[in-house]
């Protein structure tokens, strides 16, 4: 990975108006194809498979008066006035045969209906006018939103002074998010910290630049979709504000490695080439962690939060291409100016840079203990209010008190109780009864005796008496932990009506749908939770090849989710600066901000966990190899300080912009995203600042070299992930081997391969193996069959090598395996059902390294068509080629070479030490 991005970074860096071209066009086509084909976004949420879906779809087909979205116009009378007053009833009436008229609608309730009870209030003071439409939600027409709107209004002219009139149901639930004057507050907070973090304007304006440009390419592939798929209104927000959040912070950790190299004297070329090849490796770790965080999202089964999740791991995925592509890029347009303005030599000798840093992470790791428990103790303090926090999803009461349908909320609430604001529906087929109207009367009768249920609205049949409904109105608010308990006690009596009346009932209604996602998704948290814990801990043992650090690590990210979830609850649920931050209304959050906050977290925490720690494990080794292997407590707690001095400003830095992004989405932010946001910005800065920076450093000075202890077992079986470049710093340290500018096709020294052999642990396939061939030269490397084999899969870039240096076609391996197996063809013969045919495979085309194994098994007749093979390979229109051969024997394929015309092959003797035991080697 680091050897290809080494690559990239140099190659945009050369070709800077290519990337950046492409990139805009890129952006043009699909803002362009969102333009032409967006169809918007979707305020409805569903959850297919639950009761109360299955409840609603049937409906649809039996009983669609009450099966789609709904409003109400809430007419409250002035003091000393009653509704019931002439003026009133009249302009009511009115009201309701021009509400009637729209289209859209099914039907209008007159609260004044002699069969309809419970739409005016026991004091005669208020009443509501109840619409039905057709469809849900986004089935309703703007013009008939408008025409609805003009409705109420001229009912509120006609009324008395004094009188209040409010518009609000269901229809009007759900806020559209939109962007504010505060979010560019966040953006411009970014600005000034990269350009402190710079000392340059043009360079702290690259990161902000590509975040950009990256963000409005997730917005508008995310527009586009919503002409094929089903996007909530809070996804876009969503991807834009973890889009630019770590747009900026992956540009950032790349420029900011380009600029140390670049003041320390390297070449800038060569500067891009190398952070993009390391900090760009860790770049893409970072944001393949937030990736499958967030795809993870689909362990709820919940349709519109799957989506969520894909769109924003796009606008993820598009910040990490944009960072390892446009960066460099950018950088090559202002060459070595990225050094910005330096401290003169007589300020660094006064004040050493990163003072605060080494200052900080010396008394850290001066008293681990008294700083583990003091943040332990305190984040498990901030964690207290999180037992208190309830999930919903949002409604009408959760928008600004200046919106009609949150009137229409309150208004409702006040003079009719807040249950009639989330009505339920229990529903079942009654094609059975005799008595359709008695039945239901019977059953309301029996509902009704149910605590937490207010009173009946409704229980009627259908007009062909297959399908009854009864409506509820409960004694709570539609988010009420009450009114979930009461849909339980509900489903739980359905059994018992069901064994006395013989009809099976259902409950639904849009409150029921609410409450099912909300179980659904607090049934997630423990599943998501085991896999994200699960997954970072497997992550981290693969990246620091250490027990201790996955364990602290994992430790740390779950203390920073807890802290974020009560500081979450602390304001939305016990009200503690809600002013301050303009919560509309206190009360259960959002019910997916857990599991989002949970799986976004996750990806960032582990960016500043890799960040922090790859650079101490850096000054681990290189310490303990300036000791011959022999590291002790003392050089741990080194590699602790300098690795954090080294990393602190950079990841300050970056925690710094997470956090003004998300911060600047709280005060004005929409009723669904102030929530999210609150707890992202708190949980970067507690994981930044206090967790990662602070208690991780205290940890592994506790720890020691302990720390970096893993069982061999364990090392062998995982697998290796570059995080920091070490094959690009291995290729540099390497260039000029075996000599400069090399002409060998293949060259190596010593190398080795060892075999994983089950307890008795590893055995060596071969050693020692030195050996160079010129283009159109021949090897044969003969021993032991089972070292024939490494030895071909070695050369082929199908095996890595344990030991030694090695060299195919230029490029060094294991770091250019990718280039080699995709150039050097090889041929396994040894027991291939038709090996000539995998020979010719191999020979197809024009390969300069062919790699043969087992040759000498072939009998007379497929050696002879083997040489006339090779030899038609080989001809003086085909190029050079040069040929890597093993086998058991050297003379068994002399014979066959010489036919071919591969003069003087030279031999390579393979040294197995398998022992007594058995190690296979499969390609």
């Amino acid at each position: 990975m680091s050897t290809l991005l080494y690559a990239l970074g140099r190659w945009s860096y050369r070709h800077p108006w290519r990337v950046l071209v492409s990139w805009i066009l890129l952006l043009g086509l699909a803002g362009g194809g969102a333009l032409a084909f967006s169809t918007g976004t979707d305020n409805s949420f569903s959850i297919p498979g639950t009761e109360s879906q299955a409840g609603l779809e049937q409906l649809g087909r039996t009983f669609p008066q009450v099966s789609g979205t709904s409003a109400q116009i809430v007419v409250v009378a002035a003091d000393g006035d009653q509704v019931t007053d002439p003026q009133y009833a009249e302009a009511i009436e009115d009201a309701v045969d021009d509400l009637a008229a729209i289209d859209d609608v099914l039907g209008v309730t007159d609260p004044f209906d002699e069969t309809v009870a419970g739409l005016v209030n026991d004091d005669d003071t208020a009443a509501i006018i109840r619409l039905q439409f057709n469809g849900q939600v986004t089935d309703v027409s703007d013009a008939a939103k408008q025409t609805l709107g003009e409705v109420s209004s001229d009912l509120a002219a006609a009324l008395p002074a004094g009188s209040e009139v409010a518009l609000g149901g269901d229809l009007f639930s759900a806020s559209i998010p939109g962007l504010t004057i505060t979010e560019l507050v966040g953006v411009i907070i970014a600005l000034l910290v990269l350009m402190v973090t710079f000392r340059s304007f043009l360079v702290a304006g690259l990161p902000l630049a590509t975040a950009l440009i990256g963000v409005g390419l997730s917005m508008a592939l995310i527009l586009l979709a919503t002409a094929f798929a089903s996007i909530s209104s809070t996804t876009p927000l969503l991807a834009l504000m973890l889009g630019l959040a770590v747009g900026i912070d992956y540009a950032l950790f790349i420029a900011a490695r380009h600029q140390d190299q670049v003041r320390g004297g390297m070449d800038p070329e060569e500067s891009i080439a190398r952070a993009t090849g390391t900090a760009g490796s860790a770049v893409v770790f970072a944001g393949v962690t937030v990736l499958i965080a967030l795809i993870g999202l689909g362990f709820a089964n919940i349709p519109f939060l799957t989506t969520m999740g894909i769109a924003a791991s796009v606008a993820v995925a598009l910040a990490v291409a944009v960072a390892v592509t446009l960066t460099p890029a950018l950088l090559g347009f202002i060459k070595g100016r990225v050094v910005g303005r330096m401290r003169s030599a007589s300020s660094k000798r006064r004040r050493p840079p990163r003072g605060f840093a080494s200052r900080w992470v010396t008394t850290v790791t001066r008293h681990p203990v008294v700083t583990t428990i003091a943040v332990v103790v305190g984040l498990g303090i901030v964690a207290i209010p999180a037992g208190s926090l309830t999930l919903a999803l949002p409604n009408a009461g959760v928008q600004p008190e200046s919106s009609q349908a949150r009137q229409s909320y309150d208004l409702a609430a006040e003079e009719f109780g807040p249950g009639f604001n989330g009505p339920l529906i229990m529903t079942g087929t009654i094609v059975t009864s005799t008595d359709p109207l008695g039945l239901m009367e019977d059953l309301a009768a029996e509902v009704e005796e149910v605590p937490g249920v207010k009173e009946i609205a409704l229980a009627t049949p259908n007009e062909t008496a297959d399908t009854g409904i009864i409506q509820i109105i409960p004694e709570t608010a539609p988010d009420a932990p009450e009114t979930a308990q009461l849909v339980r006690d509900l489903r739980a009596l359905a059994p018992d009506l069901a064994d006395e009346y013989g009809i099976e009932l259902s409950v639904t209604g849009f409150t029921a749908v609410a409450i099912d996602i909300s179980d659904r998704l607090g049934a997630a948290l423990l599943p998501f939770g085991l896999f994200v814990v699960g997954l970072s801990f497997i992550l981290l043992m693969i990246v620091f090849r250490s027990i201790a650090v996955p364990i602290t690590a994992t430790l740390g990210y779950l203390l920073s989710v807890l802290a974020a979830f009560g500081v979450v609850a602390a304001v939305f649920e016990w009200g503690w600066f809600a002013d301050l931050l303009h919560v509309a209304r206190v009360g259960p959050v959002i019910s997916f901000m857990p599991i989002v906050l949970m799986g976004v977290l996750f990806g960032l925490a582990m960016d500043y966990q890799v960040f922090l720690v790859s650079r101490m494990r850096e000054d681990y080794v290189h310490a303990s190899r300036a000791r011959e292997g022999r590291a002790d407590r003392l050089t741990a707690l080194g590699a602790v300080r300098s690795g954090f001095t080294a990393s602190a400003r950079v990841v300050t830095a970056a925690a710094l912009i997470m956090f003004a992004v998300f911060a600047a989405f709280v005060p004005e932010g929409d009723s669904s995203i102030k929530p999210i946001a609150l707890g992202l910005a708190v949980g970067i800065a507690v994981d930044a600042f206090l967790v990662r920076m602070t208690l991780i450093p205290a940890l592994m000075a506790l720890l020691g070299e302990k720390a970096w202890w893993m069982p061999r077992w364990l090392d062998r079986v995982l697998p290796h992930f570059d995080i920091e470049g070490e094959a690009v710093e291995r290729e540099i340290a390497l260039a000029d081997w075996p000599e400069p500018q090399t002409t060998a096709a293949v060259v190596g020294e010593r190398v080795a391969v060892h075999a994983e052999a089950g307890r008795a642990g590893s055995v060596t396939l071969f050693d020692d193996a030195t050996f160079r061939l010129e283009p159109g030269d021949t090897l044969i490397a003969s021993g032991d069959p089972r070292a024939g084999r490494a030895f071909a899969l070695t050369v082929a870039g199908r095996l890595s090598p344990d030991g030694g240096l090695l060299r195919v076609g230029g490029h060094l391996l294991p770091g250019r395996a990718a280039w080699v197996r995709a150039h050097v063809a090889v041929a396994l013969l040894t027991a291939a059902d038709d090996p000539l045919r995998d020979l010719r495979r191999a020979l197809r085309g024009t390969p300069s390294i062919v790699v043969v194994d087992g040759l000498d098994t072939l009998d007379a007749a497929e050696r002879d068509q083997a040489a006339a093979l090779l030899r038609d390979a080989a001809g003086p229109d085909r190029g050079a080629l040069t040929l890597v051969v093993t086998a058991a024997s050297d003379t068994a394929v002399f014979g066959v070479l010489a036919d071919a015309h591969r003069d003087a092959p030279s031999t390579l003797s393979l040294r197995a030490h398998a022992h007594s035991t058995t190690a296979e080697v499969t390609a």
